[in-house]
């Protein structure tokens, strides 16, 4: 129930397999912000290795645990069986920082044209240490659809949830790695209105139970990129490579201009020592052994 009409509930959905190293500590980074209007959904998918117990000791969860396509298809589930006006993803090896759902909610009140909007996120390891900060000037349709889709990661990606039932689910069987870019730029190619808040949203956990670390997985996103952006009629090839470098060049000059910052060294570059040929993470539909 609301208690407050004017601000918005928010459903916290977690899709999750086999995470018993980091679930505790993203169901507290949840629990312990200053919002009250938040349900924190987990969709697990099947998990053996203690993960369930852990759930079975916070009662305020609303969760599902059976067998499912990947986690895309356990987002899409949980998106449909949260209750809130917004939605957002926090993976379960992922963390919301300190107080920043309160900053979401009074930002969709201020802005009740927004359909979803976006914030910042910073890069930590295995320890939650640091690595670095990515932080945007805004969310711009044209480097997204240009090829970089990072200005809006999932993880700081708030939707209104009537949204996402208009435009359709996740297309979880026709990608395994990149069904978030799709959407993104199925979100573009709508014409969302889609907002920014300066505010860092999230801890994006970079280690070895997790995917993103995992050159494999890393391979597959790239080669799935190139599919979604040939289906959503980007050129590819030459133009495309041309495209790409004109929409990072840009993101950096309007970083520059309208948050007195840019970026000296790729993330990329930062990141390169955190990753790993093979990283130790389950999947039902054999990512983890691509």
């Amino acid at each position: 129930m609301h208690t407050n009409t004017s601000l918005p509930q928010i459903s916290v959905v977690t899709p999750c397999f086999n995470s018993k190293h980091t679930i505790r500590e993203t169901i507290e980074s949840v629990r312990q912000q200053d919002y009250p209007q938040v349900e924190h959904v987990i969709v697990d998918g099947g998990s053996t290795d203690g993960t369930l117990d852990i759930l079975r000791e916070y009662p305020h969860l609303v969760w599902v645990s059976e067998k499912d396509e990947g986690h895309y298809h356990a987002m899409d589930k949980g998106i449909r069986l949260a209750t809130g006006d917004v939605f957002t993803i926090l993976n379960g090896d992922d963390c919301h920082r300190e107080n920043v759902l309160s900053k979401v909610a009074r930002a969709f009140a201020t802005h009740p044209e927004w359909d979803g909007l976006a914030g910042d996120m910073v890069f930590v390891d295995g320890n939650g240490k640091e690595i670095f900060r990515r932080e945007e000037a805004f969310v711009d349709k044209q480097i997204i659809r240009f090829g970089f889709s990072n200005v809006a990661n999932h993880q700081t990606l708030f939707l209104k949830r009537e949204v996402y039932l208009r435009l359709g689910p996740y297309r979880y069987r026709d990608y395994k790695n990149c069904c978030d870019t799709e959407y993104l730029m199925r979100l573009v190619q709508a014409g969302c209105n889609l907002g920014h808040i300066n505010v860092l949203i999230v801890n994006y956990r970079y280690h070895e139970h997790g995917q993103s670390a995992d050159l494999r997985v890393r391979a597959n996103m790239a080669v799935e990129a190139a599919r979604i952006q040939k289906e959503y009629g980007v050129p590819g090839g030459a133009v495309g490579k041309l495209l790409l470098l004109y929409a990072r060049f840009k993101r950096q000059v309007e970083k520059l201009i309208f948050r007195g910052k840019c970026d000296l060294i790729p993330g990329n570059w930062l990141l390169r020592r955190h990753l790993r040929k093979a990283t130790k993470f389950s999947s039902n539909i054999g990512v983890d052994k691509l």
